[in-house]
């Protein structure tokens, strides 16, 4: 690793204290009934608790525009082979069953239309996420603070007892990306999901230009991170590289998509997602 990317490194690997006791703190194992007024993130699957309160969570992203089953059933069969904790597919209750089949893993649905999401919670999605918003900038599609929040809004008032993630847009600056992910929680909000992918234009090559592309998702996990107390998800131009330094900057997963869903052989994705997996045991490892 060469100097510059070492020390980016060494300024990001501090110490990181939780906003909040962590979701096993608060509620061991999601055996019981959910009190009244708990979050419902408390009625995960005990694995996808676990995996945040470790500050290990790997999501592994089909797309949101992806409705291809034959790469949806591979993205999943591979996130299970590799050790994945979560699959988030399109909006779609074939998918759901589908990825959840293949998988056997819980499952996350993404979308921007908050009428879809019952349909997919009916065939068995975990959670749901407004997000993703990668495929729709191309198209000069952006979402502003104001959008975004009217439709955490409208998803909470159709899905009151489901675990929501929000992801905040790239394309606002920092701070109101960091005063958004504060109104989304407000607004009931679960989980906060960052990206930035997109943004990036990494000048230089090799590890350091890894660290330069992660570096818009890792600049938002390290500022929303200490300004919710919710779990904070990193995505959008992560590798092996950048994923320790998502968790140092104060994430507890991390979503991979293009890294995965743009190959075309299983036996790679799987390789991919194991090396992951590696890369976020690596900084924070599992107590036995």
């Amino acid at each position: 690793m060469g100097q510059q990317a070492w020390i980016i490194q060494q300024e990001l690997v501090q110490p990181v204290v939780p906003a909040a006791p962590g979701l096993l703190a608060r509620w061991e194992d999601g055996s019981h009934p959910m009190p009244l007024g708990m979050s419902p993130a408390a009625s995960l699957p005990t694995s996808l608790q676990r995996a945040l309160e470790q500050r290990r969570l790997l999501k592994v992203i089909a797309g949101l525009a992806n409705f291809d089953s034959a790469s949806v059933a591979r993205v999943a069969r591979a996130a299970a082979a590799g050790g994945a904790d979560l699959v988030d597919v399109a909006c779609d209750p074939e998918l759901v069953a589908l990825a959840a089949a293949e998988s056997g893993l819980p499952i996350c649905v993404s979308a921007v239309d908050p009428e879809l999401f019952p349909a997919a919670v009916a065939a068995g999605a975990a959670m749901v996420e407004i997000g993703n918003y990668d495929s729709f900038y191309p198209q000069g599609r952006l979402f502003d603070a104001a959008e975004v929040l009217e439709l955490t809004r409208r998803t909470r008032q159709l899905l009151s007892e489901v675990t929501l993630s929000v992801t905040v847009p790239h394309t606002l600056p920092l701070d109101q990306q960091e005063q958004l992910a504060i109104d989304l929680v407000d607004a009931g909000a679960d989980w906060i999901q960052t990206e930035g992918g997109t943004s990036a234009n990494p000048l230089s090559p090799g590890v350091q230009g890894l660290i330069e592309k992660a570096s818009p998702t890792l600049a938002a996990a390290h500022v929303i991170s200490r300004a919710v107390a919710v779990p904070v998800l990193c995505a959008s131009g992560l590798s092996a590289v950048t994923l320790p330094l998502a968790q140092a900057a104060g994430a507890a997963g991390v979503g991979v998509g293009s890294a995965i869903n743009r190959l075309s052989d299983e036996l790679a994705m799987v390789a991919v997602v194991r090396g992951l997996r590696d890369a976020l045991s690596a900084l924070n490892p599992v107590q036995v």
